[in-house]
């Protein structure tokens, strides 16, 4: 049973049942879904110089149609991202309507790009049966520009400016605009919506609410006629027609009872179309008369002429209701439903009956609850609980319908204007066959609106807790033909998918596997089998294609730990040197050893595989040697520092030369996860194998080329432990890991150890300095956008792989061994201990202390301690490491949400003894 976690009977909640009918295709629950993205316009890149921010600017994305995708405010799709919804908002003084979040590009930050809403995903259950969302609208004019002037005039050493900083929010002057959505039980196709404003202020505000639907465009691109144009046209005074040649007929229906809407109690209306507004921005014709930005234009600057008002039809619709007043204090709500039903056929004259809209909410709310019940550990404090339930909820909010095709992005489509011509040799021209049209899992649907093979990894961890087929699907699909490259690579991002992130791919697998069989009791042998024919192919291009002087020590940008080193580690040195690289060693063993225990299990089916699993055994013995050699001349070429006790990278110079790089960083702490242990009983299934196993340890015994394989690492019940580390150098390494003036920070494991704050790592070169510094924070450097930084902050996939780690070294050294934790406290703990101390720390960053902060809010009152605010968590992309504050991407829930995970185990651990609550939480770990 995996810790933390329940056994979950596949009959145990109406959701369950969902989830499994979708699964086994019998009704298409996944049809809708939040697969709008949150920011489109910086996917649609047509320039000649890659420059996206300048190119397609957000002043341009309420009038210029997109490409690649849609994006909304608070939106859902279906799964081809024919017809989209969103809410639209006007507080009666802002220049725009709110149709999507803002914030600033890459070269508008003082690090990098950043949204600028508040904004926060509540609930949603695996199927979107329902789902809860709400954003913070200011009743002042939003501060755009102050915004970017502000951040703009900042450097990288200042902090970022803020929403909240900006002061609309003083006095409570907002709206709380909760968006929530149910299906209908028995009908897939049965979407409600409801939309609740609530006004915090202290006096009546004005509002206006646009609930708004639209087709993706998909027939600009093409000669005119080749594709069908669909169409919504108003068929009553609350319902719209909705017709698409592939999606089929549907009807909108607008509630019409609204208290303190307009004056007809029925909203109004109103159509355009999704064409782009080439007069407005190029100087050019329209295609169309009625245009995108057709409702801003009606809305907020009263252009009648902007929508057509003469047959009610078009490509975008919504219904406007406008709120003269909202009460101080109170609240106004209003339904939408999108359905197959036609008026005449519908549960009510309109269509729409509130009192059928709000019993099946209560039905949805209540399964909802039934459903994270049945997968959480009651006695988790109602904080940690919460915490939990929204990281999930916004992992499964991330989810993204994602469209490109590589081909026709270069080459361009077949109406004009063509792209320039430089675009030929813009990036990613070696994936041609590069073809995507999936629900992905992003990062961020604002900041990175595109996927990411590393990030998606860690997105599987907790996805599989709550929708393991999903998480499966996701690391199939990048091994797919039309994702993987012929060579083997697997796609990084789409900012340059040639880049190389570190092979996790390979132990998502294998732990979205093992998840499902201890949480649903199902063993997916063929989900299992078809990513590992695949990884044989990727693990092939590693060997052939990063190992460039073929003596198993590995090189490549591993943009996961972007500016932790001295050097940008995706471009070549200076002066012809290459660098060997601790970490991207330590990946490729940690890589054989997940493969070889991949390839066991497969054996245990299909005898095929034992010969595999020890291919892939003497991979990691090669590796391990590699990682301790030294050269015939005496000169120590190790990667591990006999002196320092700690792995660090090194230079290797034109004539043999080498020199270590003494950065004291995660990459040094890397070659711990590179552990499995081998259980005699796991062993006598597999003798072949097993045969395999003891010639190479009799064999590297006798010839000791480098670390050998002591006494220890073998148990007299027959385990066997395979790791790069024996107990001395763990010992060694965790010295400084749990040093708390060195990488032990209250919040978890630090990114660079604290000893450079006072002992930087400097190095000329080519007349160059390179430098690093212990920075807590931000970065203060333009390496990697300037929103990349690694130099200190903590991030939360290198600790859950190093509490792994630790929890299986303690599998096979048991309770026997200790070490001191905190270094200098006196204080020994067994290394599950040690896991444990680190999760709680991780823990500590979100959840409330005893006086009412959460660290990651920075100390910011209103976030703390408004009743409105406080109970809203926000995942960052990495945390300050000595206050908590969160940084970067702020809704990063992708890989943070692997807080969910870990507080499951914390709180498997301490319900052992104690019935967990913040107090027992904040103190254990001291």
């Amino acid at each position: 049973m995996l810790p933390g976690l329940r056994f979950i009977k596949s009959d145990s909640s109406e959701e369950i049942k969902r989830v499994r009918q979708s699964d086994d295709r019998s009704k298409y629950w996944m049809r809708w879904g939040p697969y709008l993205s949150e920011r489109q316009w910086v996917r649609e890149d047509y320039s000649g110089d890659g420059d996206a921010w300048t190119f397609f600017p957000h002043e341009h994305a309420r009038s210029r149609t997109y490409r690649w995708g849609e994006d909304g405010l608070a939106g859902i799709s279906d799964n081809h991202q024919r017809l989209c919804f969103s809410v639209a908002l006007w507080n009666g003084k802002d220049p725009i309507l709110k149709e999507r979040l803002f914030g600033l590009t890459n070269h508008e930050g003082n690090h990098g790009e950043d949204v600028k809403e508040l904004y926060y995903y509540l609930e949603s259950t695996p199927t979107h049966s329902y789902m809860k969302y709400l954003y913070k609208y200011p009743q002042a004019e939003f501060p755009y520009d102050h915004l970017v002037s502000e951040s703009s005039h900042r450097s990288r050493t200042e902090p970022e400016y803020e929403l909240l900083d900006t002061g609309v929010f003083n006095e409570d002057k907002y709206f709380d605009v909760f968006v929530e959505y149910a299906k209908d039980g028995q009908d897939v196709d049965d979407i409600l919506v409801k939309i609740t404003a609530h006004n915090r202020g202290p006096q009546d505000a004005p509002l206006t609410i646009v609930p708004q639907f639209w087709f993706r465009n998909t027939w600009s691109w093409c000669p005119e006629g080749e594709v069908q144009v669909p169409s919504l046209k108003k068929t009553s005074a609350t319902t719209i027609e909705a017709k698409h040649h592939s999606l089929g007929d549907r009807w909108i229906h607008f509630e019409k009872g609204v208290k303190g809407a307009a004056s007809s109690g029925a909203p109004e209306l109103i159509f355009t179309n999704n064409e782009s507004n080439n007069k407005k921005l190029f100087q050019s014709t329209n295609k169309s008369e009625f245009v995108k930005d057709g409702f801003h234009e009606y809305i907020v600057n009263g252009n009648k002429d902007a929508i057509n008002q003469r047959d009610h039809t078009g490509t975008k619709a919504a219904g406007v209701y406008r709120f003269e007043k909202v009460p101080a204090g109170g609240q106004v709500e209003l339904r939408v439903r999108l359905n197959r039903k036609p008026p005449a056929q519908g549960r009510a004259e309109d269509g729409l009956s509130v009192k059928d809209v709000d019993h099946i909410f209560q039905q949805r709310m209540q399964e909802n609850d039934e459903f994270y019940h049945s997968l959480t550990l009651l006695h988790l404090e109602k904080d940690l609980r919460r915490i939990q339930r929204q990281a999930l909820a916004g992992l499964l909010w991330s989810k993204q319908w994602y469209h490109f095709d590589q081909r026709t992005w270069r080459k361009g489509d077949p109406v004009p204007p063509a792209p320039p011509p430089e675009r030929h040799d813009l990036r990613n021209k070696e994936w041609r066959h590069l073809y995507t049209e999936d629900i992905l899992s992003m990062p961020d649907k604002w900041e990175y609106p595109f996927f990411a093979a590393w990030d998606m990894a860690f997105h599987c961890i907790p996805l599989s807790i709550v929708d393991p087929t999903f998480a499966k699907k996701q690391l199939d699909l990048l091994t797919r033909e039309w994702y993987m490259h012929p060579s083997g690579q697997i796609p990084a991002y789409e900012w340059n998918f040639s880049d190389v992130n570190p092979p996790v791919h390979a132990w998502a697998t294998l732990h979205v596997f093992k998840t499902e069989d201890r949480l649903y009791g199902r063993q997916d042998f063929l989900f299992l089998e078809r990513v590992f024919q695949k990884l044989l192919l990727n693990f092939t291009w590693w060997v052939n294609r990063k190992d460039k002087e073929g003596n198993n020590v590995f090189e490549g940008g591993f943009l996961g730990l972007d500016n932790i080193g001295l050097f940008n580690r995706s471009e070549p040195l200076p002066n012809g040197a290459s660098l060997r690289q601790a970490d991207g060693t330590s990946w490729m063993a940690f890589f054989s050893l997940t493969m070889l225990h991949i390839a066991l299990e497969l054996a245990k089916r299909n005898p095929v595989y034992e010969d595999i699993a020890s291919k892939f055994l003497e991979h990691f013995f090669h590796i391990s040697d590699a990682m301790t050699y030294h050269g015939s001349s005496g000169e120590e070429k190790s990667l591990w520092d006999s002196v320092d006790n700690f792995f660090y990278d090194s230079i290797s110079w034109p004539g043999g030369h080498t020199q270590r790089l003494k950065t004291r960083s995660l990459v040094g702490i890397i070659p711990l996860f590179s552990n499995l242990s081998l259980d005699p009983e796991y062993l006598e299934l597999f003798p072949g194998f097993t045969r395999r196993l003891e010639w190479l340890l009799n064999y590297r015994e006798k010839h000791r080329p480098a670390r050998v394989f002591k006494k220890e690492d073998i148990k007299e019940s027959g385990s066997v432990l395979l790791a790069l580390v024996d107990q001395t150098m763990l010992r060694a390494v965790l010295k400084r890991v749990l040093d708390e003036n060195e990488f032990l920070s209250p919040f978890g494991v630090r990114s660079l150890s604290k000893f450079h704050k006072d002992q930087p790592l400097v190095m000329w070169m080519d007349n160059q300095e390179f430098r690093v510094d212990y920075l807590q924070a931000e970065s203060n450097s333009g390496m990697f956008g300037g929103n990349s930084n690694w130099r200190g902050p903590i991030w939360l996939p290198t600790n859950y792989l190093l509490v792994n780690s630790l929890k299986r070294f303690h599998y096979f050294y048991g309770s026997e061994y200790k070490v001191e934790c905190p270094t200098g406290s006196g204080i020994m703990k067994n290394l599950e201990e040690v896991a444990w101390e680190i999760e709680i720390r991780l823990a500590r960053l979100v959840e409330h202390t005893a006086d009412g902060r959460r660290p990651a809010n920075g100390g910011n009152d209103k976030a703390d301690k408004d009743p409105f605010f406080k109970d809203l968590v926000l995942f960052y992309e990495y945390f300050d490491a000595e206050t908590g504050k969160g940084l970067g991407a702020s809704h990063q829930t992708g890989w943070t949400g692997l807080l969910a995970m870990i507080i499951q185990q914390v709180g498997d651990k301490c319900g052992q003894a104690h019935a967990l609550d913040s107090s027992f939480l904040r103190h254990t770990a001291k």
